[in-house]
């Protein structure tokens, strides 16, 4: 074998042998087939080390079908062509012509078996690496959830923002309104479902990609979807929920193909107009989304109008926990979840509401409390919480309104009327 440098340091090596062409050209191929699959390796160890400090870049790439499709595959497939290198070096090796160039062959099968146990290496520890850092981000995420409820209950309201009106007039005052809800995706997707001038069907839908498109009424999507009762719907993760007409039947429906994709009846559960709240027709049976999940509320002739909370499953839509108030859901004229709290409203006058009674989930409790909300119309028809901004959507006869809400930081004492009721909850 003979070195040599050129001017520009590269090395360059002549080897001398006494194997014929047809041989040397399956060395040849050997040794091309062997650097491609060391540069792959080696690509990959840059690429594994280049992402030990891109924690973002790995987040995404793990939420991508892109990152768990390469992954498994690639490390196989390169793992069969060093397989196959090998054996390739074996039957080389076993060439009467090739006997010469034993020691050329041994150093180049211990390449070869140094880049399998590199790749052993990279895969085995890309594996831990990927579930210690998934079971990171899931801890994460859940520290997350738990750190956005880390407060004693809300506070006060803010004075109402009107938006607009709806979009299919004043005349249609009953409806719902909100911003999509998904605790995994910052979605700006906006919706607004007005009933009938009836006060009861639920037909029509707009659904707008910001809040400047719902501002300006442009780039949105009109949809037909025909088949609602009342103003209990909530949108949880491109999902609409609502009462389907004249039944008790829970309905979810993909806002993606305004298709509906499941309806399950919500056992014992009331309907047309036999429960629904006071001064709000048709809304026996009302959605509600928050930190927490996908919740229903509603009264069964067993609990004599009293009001039930149950959380939902959002893809079976089975009831996965019920709670039992002491309260009488006529009584009330509307009611929101926010981290697993139920707040209650009732009139005060044509110019003010009270949320006046609350039930934590949480803890199994039902508390009294006195916060006032000045309303600019006399009836609040749809009631939607978003954990994204802390707001309240409300559909107020025929105009879009928000309200922000303050929740008592856990440093804050307990505000002047609010008490515990005394009846335990069963």
């Amino acid at each position: 074998m003979r070195r040599s440098l050129d001017e520009n340091g590269t090395c360059h090596c002549v080897f001398y042998t006494t194997i014929n062409s047809t041989s040397l050209q399956h060395l040849e191929e050997l040794m091309n087939k062997y650097e491609k699959v060391l540069s792959r390796v080696s690509e990959f160890a840059q690429l594994f080390e280049g992402q030990d400090n891109q924690v973002s870049k790995m987040v995404y790439k793990m939420q991508s079908s892109a990152f768990s499709s390469y992954k498994a595959p690639t490390f196989s497939q390169l793992r069969l062509e060093l397989e196959e290198a090998q054996t390739l070096v074996e039957e080389l090796k076993m060439i009467e012509e090739m006997k010469d160039s034993q020691g050329l062959f041994n150093q180049l099968q211990g390449q070869v078996a140094n880049a399998s146990f590199t790749l052993r290496l990279l895969s085995d520890s890309d594996q831990r690496s990927f579930m210690a850092l998934r079971q990171e981000v899931d801890t994460l995420e859940g520290e997350l959830k738990e750190c956005s409820c880390a407060h004693r209950g809300l506070y006060k309201v803010s004075m109402p923002l009107v938006v607009k009106s709806n979009w299919r007039g004043v005349s249609y005052k009953a409806g719902a309104w909100g911003r999509d809800w998904d605790p995994n995706a910052n979605t700006t997707l906006y919706w607004v479902a007005p009933l009938r001038a009836d006060l009861r069907y639920f037909d029509y839908y707009r659904l707008y990609n910001s809040y400047e498109d719902l501002l300006l009424s442009k780039n949105y999507k009109e949809l037909y979807m025909g088949y609602g009762d009342g103003s209990g719907n909530a949108v949880y993760k491109n999902f609409m929920y609502f009462n389907y007409y004249g039944t008790n039947d829970m309905a979810k429906l993909d806002l993606s193909s305004n298709t509906v994709v499941l309806q399950r009846s919500l056992a014992g559960a009331t309907y047309n107009n036999r429960f629904s709240y006071a001064g709000v027709p048709w809304k026996d049976i009302d959605f509600a989304s928050d930190e927490k999940g996908l919740w229903v509320l509603y009264a069964t002739e067993g609990t004599k109008g009293n009001l039930i909370v149950s959380r939902l499953n959002e893809n079976t839509l089975e009831v996965e926990k019920t709670w039992y108030s002491s309260l009488y859901k006529p009584a009330m004229s509307g009611a929101f979840m926010a981290c697993g709290v139920l707040y209650a409203l009732r009139p005060l006058s044509t110019r003010q509401e009270e949320i006046f009674y609350a039930f934590d989930t949480n803890t199994g409790q039902e508390y009294y409390i006195s916060i006032t909300l000045d309303k600019m119309l006399d009836t609040l028809q749809g009631i939607n919480y978003s954990p994204f901004d802390h707001k309240l959507y409300i559909f107020n006869d025929a105009y879009l309104v928000t309200y922000d809400l303050t929740f008592l930081t856990r440093k804050q004492a307990k505000p002047f009327g609010v008490y515990a009721l005394s009846k335990p909850i069963n």
